[in-house]
């Protein structure tokens, strides 16, 4: 029996039954279907953090932990090492720091830099330079918000309880000091720990402004100082810390071992990459593990299939074994059947699995948007699910080895009935 001959006797047959194996390939279908859109939520899950992290300009910086500031010894050293850039010593200032200009007073945090080693980074200002002078100073893109008068305070109030009885936040953008503060003079009063109280004002210019953060829910007002601050205050009780700037993502990890080797107690967000591909490697595991119980349980519906499929084909079974059948070409043709089942229902299930895919990441960031109640996620870089050639590959070879399986066991007992048994039954 040729191969086009075998092909014509499945699909006639498949044709006579149109009902019942067309809702074996829907149920086929779905539970192919459901694999892949359930496993592709890991990858979309994945694609956004590992985006997110790989877009931050932390990813080519190494931290140093340590409540000390870098010798001077150790940063020649690991500035001598190849790939590495700068290492940049700043300090955290303990407790917060008041500022007033005009009328205006506010509060916020503040740190002092290595301006020497800044100056070697690309530029983080929108406007102006780093300070130069120990009485200059760089301040936050929203720094002017954080600069309230009396009636800015009133009226952040009173939106703010207006803002929280409609069950929303008002982040107070709208009061602050709205002229330019480029070359501003402003009085600072740093936080003496000492004496619990605040030191007396300094006069200090403001010669450079931040960019503005890359998130929109963040504002940044904080004020950066020179590290000469620390000749006129000594006592400034500051939480230092180190990072160091390497030229390249693919050069981090051996900076990374090197700086380990040497007994540095450093981290890098490029470990979390690693870290974060071995949990969404087990996640998206688990996911395809639940998504094959779908596929098993359409296997249930291929196997009923088949199994009427012989039963009612005995007597054309017994007509083929008369005129020289072999048993494995009996099998063959009803394995074919269910292959052609499970081929149908997997190209229908990529097709739809696309399609639900895409809508997803459409409809998603706007239902998420309403349910919270928060500003439209429309804007944000946000994969809910993605669907790469591997998952189709995988989920494909998983939706066609159990329709083929499901078959196995019916085609078999179709080479088991005996010829004189199956020409007695009746038509």
């Amino acid at each position: 029996m040729l191969f086009k001959d075998q092909l014509q006797f499945v699909l006639q047959h498949m044709k006579k039954n149109k009902l019942r194996v067309t809702m074996t390939v829907l149920a086929a279908m779905i539970g192919c279907a459901f694999l892949i859109v359930l496993a592709s939520i890991g990858f979309g899950i994945q694609h956004t953090l590992k985006s997110e992290l790989l877009n931050d300009d932390a990813i080519t910086q190494i931290e140093l932990w340590g409540d000390e500031t870098l010798a001077e010894e150790d940063v020649a050293y690991i500035e001598g090492i190849d790939h590495v850039n700068v290492v940049l010593n700043r300090a955290e200032i303990n407790g917060m720091v008041k500022s007033s200009l005009d009328d205006r007073t506010g509060e916020t945090n503040a740190s002092i830099a290595d301006m020497t080693a800044q100056n070697k980074l690309p530029s983080s200002l929108s406007e102006g330079r780093l300070p130069e002078n120990a009485n200059e100073i760089v301040v936050g893109y929203h720094y002017g918000q954080s600069l309230l008068n009396e009636a800015d305070l009133a009226e952040l109030e009173r939106k703010s309880r207006e803002a929280e009885e409609a069950g929303s936040y008002y982040d107070g953008s709208e009061e602050g000091y709205k002229d330019a503060l480029l070359n501003k003079e402003v009085n600072i009063q740093l936080y003496d720990e000492n004496t619990q109280e605040y030191m007396e004002p300094a006069a200090f210019t403001i010669v450079g402004i931040l960019k503005e953060p890359s998130y929109d829910w963040y504002r940044d007002t904080s004020i950066q100082f020179s590290d000469s601050l620390l000749v006129s205050y000594p006592d400034l009780i500051t939480y230092p810390s180190t990072t160091i700037y390497v030229d390249s993502m693919e050069n981090v990890m051996p900076v990374l071992e090197l700086l380990k080797e040497q007994n540095y107690q450093v981290y890098s967000q490029v470990e979390q990459l690693e870290e974060l591909d071995l949990f969404f490697l087990i996640f998206k595991i688990g996911l395809v593990f639940i998504g094959t119980i779908a596929v098993l349980i359409a296997s249930i519906g291929i196997f009923n299939t088949m199994t009427m499929a012989v039963t009612e084909r005995t007597r054309e079974i017994g007509v083929l074994k008369a005129i020289g059948a072999s048993p494995s070409l009996i099998q063959r043709l009803f394995l074919m059947e269910s292959t052609f089942i499970g081929l149908l229902g997997t190209g229908l299930a990529i097709i739809v699995s696309y399609a639900v895919s895409f809508a997803a990441n459409a409809i998603l960031p706007y239902v998420v948007s309403f349910a919270f109640s928060d500003e439209d996620l429309s804007s944000y870089d946000i994969t809910f699910s993605l669907i790469p050639w591997s998952l189709v590959v995988i989920a494909g070879g998983i939706s066609l080895a159990v329709a083929i399986l499901s078959g196995l066991r019916p085609a078999r007992n179709a080479t088991k009935i005996e010829v004189i048994q199956a020409l007695r039954q009746e038509l």
